[in-house]
């Protein structure tokens, strides 16, 4: 496993974001973790994430590209730092552009965007916290292909659950992907975080022994993609 995922798993138990223990999802199920990326508040947490995104979509979908694009709400200051770090790290000035959950119909920036217009030509990434349904998806792909003739090169995310989505059989990036028909990714995979920290000692003490590991492992029988 490369040594940022290693660190951002890290990162996401120091940083209180990755939870362990007895959660219900929004869905109902009842899951053995819980990831809020909400929790990422100082600017020191913020720098590493944009950090930690970069290193990530450098790796899978390289430097073609134009616009880091985040839906509103998490995804707004997510597509911010990561297109800084992006100009930090690998000297790439790509532009941020987030969609508005009710238009703006006055001033200068008035319309449905915020930060950079979107161009014919442009290409895309789409960058959010974690899709468990797409339904974020659903919103956001028509409003950016509505906005210009523009080619969507791919979502990342920070963490893949890999349960089953809406179609009860593939993940949800998976049923993003076949739906959409761009490429789906994620930092790290909930099966990289399992066994990174399965009997590892992080901040003083094993986040996932025996016990909890096999509550995973229940877990994913149960609504693990195929």
């Amino acid at each position: 496993m490369e040594s940022y995922k290693q660190e951002f798993i890290e990162f996401m138990v120091e940083s209180d974001v990755l939870k362990f223990g007895e959660f219900t999802l929004k869905s109902g199920r009842k899951s053995p973790f819980f990831m809020n990326a909400g929790a990422y508040v100082t600017g020191t947490q913020l720098k590493r994430l944009g950090e930690y995104y970069a290193k990530a979509i450098h790796e899978t979908y390289g430097d073609d590209f134009d616009v880091l694009f985040g839906p509103a709400y998490k995804g707004i200051p997510l597509a911010v730092v990561t297109a800084i770090a992006y100009s930090e790290l690998y000297g790439k000035e790509v532009r941020y552009c987030s969609d508005r959950k009710e238009e703006k119909d006055h001033g200068a920036d008035k319309g449905s965007f915020l930060g950079s217009k979107l161009k014919d030509g442009d290409r895309v990434i789409m960058i959010e916290d974690v899709t468990t349904s797409g339904k974020s998806m659903e919103e956001t792909v028509p409003k950016v292909k509505g906005a210009a003739d523009v080619e969507i090169k791919g979502l990342m995310v920070s963490l893949n659950r890999m349960e089953v989505g809406k179609g009860g059989e593939k993940c949800a990036l998976d049923e993003v992907r076949d739906l959409y028909g761009f490429d789906t990714a994620a930092i790290v995979t909930m099966e990289e975080v399992v066994e990174y920290l399965y009997n590892r000692e992080c901040q003083g003490k094993i986040v996932i022994d025996d016990t909890l590991k096999s509550a995973i492992d229940a877990y994913y029988e149960q609504y693990g993609a195929k």
